[in-house]
């Protein structure tokens, strides 16, 4: 039996999945983005949900030549359900799923999630904003705006997913996270930590601080290392 294989990596949003499925010549990716964009399939786990962002599960998944984007959706949303299941988490799926996604663009390092994790937690507590640069990108796709850097226009736009304007989290996932994320969100690391930055040393890890004046300093060390 022939069949096609879609690999969705983690981190994945509903836009690239499209791009793939249209790839293999499944079908358009305009088909795929209709039927992820009605979150009915989840409602239960989280009637919140905008669309089927953040449950669309990372996985190979092994298609027929005659699998419809409705079934797609229906089998990667059932792989996360049944990883959630085994869960078990006392957390909801609508905040867990959502800060989840922000955590698995941000954390590149999986050993860092946990304490990528935190920081979020930190601040949702005391009501300062995330000012998450994947969230900024997020708005720019749903927009039709997205021109491969962030510029000031995306920082300043109004959209609810810019979390540079918009306090708390965003309205929904920002892209597909995988297990590890989920995991980090459920058991954050402790920490005090406020902010994080890319150290300057290409490592992928990041210098965490738990106030402005250290985090402006690692933000400085890391601006003069892409001069060099």
């Amino acid at each position: 039996v022939f069949y096609y294989e879609l690999v969705a990596p983690e981190g994945w949003t509903m836009f690239d999945i499209a791009a793939s499925v249209e790839k293999l010549g499944l079908f358009p990716a305009d088909r795929f983005l209709e039927a992820a964009r009605d979150p009915a399939m989840i409602r239960d786990l989280d009637p919140k949900a905008p669309t089927l962002e953040g449950y669309l599960f990372p996985d190979t998944y092994k298609l027929g030549r005659h699998t419809t984007p409705e079934q797609l959706c229906r089998i990667m949303t059932a792989r996360f359900r049944a990883v959630w299941r085994d869960l078990r988490p006392e957390a909801g799926a609508h905040e867990t799923v959502t800060l989840a996604s922000l955590v698995e663009k941000e954390g590149k390092a999986v050993t860092e999630r946990s304490r990528i994790a935190a920081v979020f937690e930190n601040r949702l507590r005391i009501g300062m904003k995330l000012d998450c640069d994947p969230t900024t990108i997020y708005a720019a796709l749903l927009d039709g705006r997205r021109r491969g850097t962030i510029y000031k226009s995306d920082l300043e736009s109004g959209n609810p997913y810019n979390t540079y304007r918009s306090a708390g989290l965003p309205p929904g996932p920002i892209a597909n996270p995988g297990l590890a994320s989920i995991q980090a969100v459920l058991s954050p690391e402790p920490s005090d930590a406020l902010y994080f930055v890319l150290r300057p040393d290409g490592s992928g890890e990041h210098q965490f601080s738990n106030n402005i004046a250290a985090h402006e300093e690692a933000t400085d060390r890391y601006r003069r290392s892409l001069r060099k």
